[in-house]
């Protein structure tokens, strides 16, 4: 008899915890997107297989897509000061990828494959022809692999920052596989998200990596990207998708077969980034390569006039 009272007792405990963990999950959400500050006018949804896609389509001329970083707190915001400048001499379309920003979050694990199809159909449905494609990080590798199999529907591409070709080589290990069950748990798993997504972590990472002058790591950048992070029913499938690597793909055979124009573009004071773009030209020689002065991992928010200039030149 005791040890069954010992027993029920765990279980209510547990049972109480588990709900605790629930209410404070669901208030830390609730908190984070109050603000509505990703609320675009107009907002266009893309109704794709896997969920409903959101975009913005601004300007007029040729086609610009515009692909934001692959985290889990990204989104179009990280746009937001380089389309107006944009806008004046094209049409620009700016995507939250799918899991991402306010676009649908759905349950899954996201592979570059996905992305790939992804970004292919939305070509050929909402622009319906060839287009130029700016990506930036880690999700320069979309628009690679994509070119590479449909290489009629893109012009030229340009990738900010890319990761070095090997970071894309990087495959799901034993440890990576543990990790991703913790988080896809309900309760514990979505509280550690929380913690990881933080708004102290998102803070830090954006001073340290995303910009050289720290003013420009402010409240409502911060909350921006915090808000990305938390909105829609699995937020958390992107982050655990990408952080145990299921995103990444080998794109040296892509680079090699591929023959429209490729830019990349540094920012200057990242640590060796310029022996990591020179890497591209290893196996696509015909890569132009451009850095720009005092910047980081995001000079589209950082010195947004400076990279219109550039996309001017090169899209011309």
């Amino acid at each position: 008899m005791k040890t069954k009272n010992k027993l029920l007792t765990l279980l209510i405990l547990s049972s109480g915890a588990i709900s605790t963990t629930s209410f404070i999950n669901k208030l830390i959400q609730l908190k984070a997107t109050k603000n509505n500050l990703l609320e675009t006018q107009p907002s266009c949804y893309f109704k794709w297989r896997l969920g409903d896609i959101h975009y913005t389509k601004t300007g007029s001329g040729k086609p610009i897509l515009l692909i934001h970083d692959l985290n889990a707190s990204s989104s179009i915001y990280e746009w937001s000061r380089l389309i107006p400048l944009l806008a004046k001499n094209y049409t620009i379309y700016a995507v939250d990828l799918l899991g991402c920003g306010s676009s649908e979050k759905v349950n899954t694990t996201y592979t570059n494959y996905l992305y790939v199809q992804l970004i292919t159909d939305f070509i050929k449905s909402e622009i319906g022809h060839r287009t130029n494609v700016i990506a930036t990080s880690e999700a320069a590798s979309i628009p690679i692999m994509a070119c590479s199999n449909n290489p009629d529907i893109f012009d030229q591409i340009m990738l900010i920052n890319p990761l070095s070709l090997s970071d894309y080589c990087q495959i799901p290990g034993k440890s990576a596989k543990l990790y991703k069950k913790i988080v896809d748990l309900p309760a514990l798993g979505t509280l550690l998200y929380h913690i990881a997504v933080s708004k102290k972590f998102i803070y830090e990472e954006l001073e340290k990596y995303g910009f050289y002058d720290s003013y420009y790591v402010n409240c409502s950048l911060v909350d921006a990207y915090y808000e990305a992070a938390h909105l829609g029913l699995s937020p958390k499938s992107v982050y655990i998708s990408q952080k145990c690597n299921y995103t990444k793909c080998n794109i040296v055979n892509a680079l090699k077969k591929i023959n429209n124009s490729i830019y990349l573009i540094g920012g200057q004071k990242i640590q060796n980034v310029c022996d990591r773009l020179e890497e591209y030209k290893i196996y696509n020689p015909a890569i132009e390569i451009s850095f720009i002065p005092k910047t980081k991992n995001l000079p589209q928010l950082e010195k947004p006039d400076y990279l219109s200039e550039l996309i001017s030149t090169y899209f011309s």
